[in-house]
């Protein structure tokens, strides 16, 4: 387990200018805190982007990705699901009002 330690957030709410989908689509970029020690590690820092979908009262992560800040280069790890379900409880209660 990498063990998530969110430091920060930036989210906006996505528009869907079309109608096409269904639902609020919210994109979250968390700030993260990874031990030196943990192969994710970077000295540029690390983020994780989301893609957050609510309908009906379900809410989801529809996408996301982590990403090295600096020069926002993907990194190809996945999340275990204990920390994807960490992932969307922050996200949802950071929802903007």
């Amino acid at each position: 387990m990498i063990g998530l330690d969110v430091t920060g957030h930036t989210v906006e709410k996505l528009e869907d200018p079309f109608g096409l989908l269904s639902g609020e689509r919210y994109e979250f970029f968390l700030e993260l805190e990874v031990d030196e020690e943990d192969e994710l590690y970077s000295e540029k820092g690390i983020g994780l982007r989301v893609l957050l979908g609510i309908e009906a009262n379900e809410s989801k992560i529809l996408n996301y990705h982590f990403f090295e800040k600096g020069n926002d280069t993907v990194l190809d790890f996945a999340l275990e699901d204990e920390e994807e379900e960490q992932v969307l409880q922050y996200c949802m209660e950071h929802i903007p009002a």
